[in-house]
């Protein structure tokens, strides 16, 4: 049996033993930590095992089970100008697969892929994740390489640069309906269930334009390659009118762009996130608001390092980190930190607010939040507990001093400042 057929036999036993429903991959919102915010897209093999490491130790008993390796994991000679390098040279393997670059990644060479490092991971307790771009590589389409799977179809056949990413040159978009574009797609998420992949982030499938094409294709390869794989859809904005199709497809979605530790970045958010929590909800399928930027962001050699390539600290204050938190478990966000992890010891006050137990039950145990008020200047969400009682979650979204009631309550917030309460018949406890 040569390879080509092989494969072929593969997938289709594959397809059988896929989950019905992917919705149950995901019946809370995923938790972990994400390469980006303190990484870019340089991060090493070394950096990731660092981090998971500590994630081990001190945040999975907490929920954070994702360790995921963000964007260029397969360029090898990284500049640290991310998607602006001019010059990026990629790892391929003979079917135009992206691999990791293993001057970064020792341990995928000789073709061993990411399996290696997703092994260490899972042996920490973790699951282990990646991002990818959508589409089919520019150098694959270049190189005229085979399709696997899809016998004399070749990468130039199936892809073009119509509708391309406007901010990353790397890839084309892949044409469905065309003979061996769903073979591509099953062929790399077939590689990714071989290397143990739980979690991927495709980006740009939403914004500008959603591309409904390759997220159905996405969803089929995942299906048919045997392991439960977490799909997220990243980043956005991601339009309104896709909320149906998503909730068959994806099982976390980004309402907006990056947030980073700016203000305007979260008041921006807010009221898109309200509107996002006015659609039905469905356990599996998971709107997000982004990674969490708290803690050492930007480490050595990143194009927003800052004090000695040690990182530079969050810039949001203490009232707009708690805030931050607040919103992101109010509205059962998916929670993934940015922040580089083995530094969080000497940041007590961060990781107590990673770890806030008020925080975590409102996005472990609400039900069904949904916005009672929200304008420029106030904002409150209400969610069932399923333990009894209900979330609410207070926000003075103004720059001086406010009272905000909802339900009977009232609390005088700071500027920028937030109350996550839980309600019951016999008290309120806020915090």
């Amino acid at each position: 049996m040569n390879k080509k057929t092989l494969f072929a036999a593969v997938s289709a036993v594959c397809a059988l033993t896929a989950s019905a429903d992917f919705r149950a991959w995901a019946p809370t919102p995923p938790m972990g930590w994400n390469s980006w915010d303190c990484y870019g897209s340089h991060v090493t093999e070394a950096e990731v095992k660092s981090n998971a490491d500590w994630q081990a130790e001190h945040l999975l008993r907490h929920g954070y089970e994702y360790c995921v390796v963000d964007i260029r994991w397969t360029v090898q000679n990284e500049d640290f100008k991310g998607y602006n390098q001019k010059d990026p040279v990629y790892t391929l393997d003979a079917w135009g697969r992206y691999l990791p670059a293993p001057n970064r990644f020792p341990s995928a060479a000789n073709g061993k892929g990411f399996k290696p490092l997703a092994d260490y991971v899972h042996a920490k307790g973790l699951k282990f994740g990646i991002h990818i771009m959508r589409g089919v590589p520019k150098e694959a389409v270049a190189r005229k390489l085979p399709v696997l799977g899809a016998d004399g179809v070749t990468c130039d056949q199936i892809g073009n640069n119509k509708v391309e990413c406007f901010w990353l040159k790397d890839n084309c978009t892949v044409e469905k309906g065309k003979s061996g574009a769903q073979e591509y797609y099953d062929s790399i998420f077939a590689l990714y269930a071989e290397w143990g992949v739980d979690f991927v982030k495709v980006d740009d499938l939403s914004a500008p334009f959603y591309h409904r094409d390759e997220v159905e294709m996405i969803r089929k390869a995942i299906d048919k390659c045997g392991r439960p794989m977490v799909f997220s859809t990243s980043p956005g904005e991601t339009p309104f009118a896709a909320a149906e199709h998503l909730r068959s497809s994806a099982n976390m979605w980004r309402m907006v762009n990056d947030v980073w530790d700016s203000w305007k970045h979260i008041s921006h958010l807010v009221p898109i996130a309200c509107e996002w929590l006015k659609k039905p909800s469905v356990v599996g399928c998971w709107p997000d608001c982004d990674m969490i930027p708290l803690g050492k962001l930007g480490v050595a050699g990143h194009w927003w390092s800052k004090e000695g390539g040690k990182g530079r600290a969050c810039n949001l204050t203490p009232d707009e980190q708690r805030t931050l938190m607040n919103f992101f478990a109010i509205c059962r966000s998916p929670l993934f930190v940015g922040a580089d992890l083995p530094q969080l010891k000497d940041d007590p006050a961060t990781l107590a607010l990673l770890t806030d137990p008020l925080v975590l039950a409102a996005q472990r145990d609400g039900r069904n939040p949904k916005p009672l008020f929200c304008d420029a200047e106030k904002c409150a969400i209400v969610s069932d507990n399923a333990k009894g009682g209900k979330f609410l979650a207070l926000f003075n979204l103004k720059g001086e001093p406010a009272e905000v009631s909802a339900l009977g309550i009232t609390r005088k917030l700071s500027p920028h400042a937030s109350a996550l309460i839980v309600v019951s018949d016999a008290s309120a406890v806020s915090r």
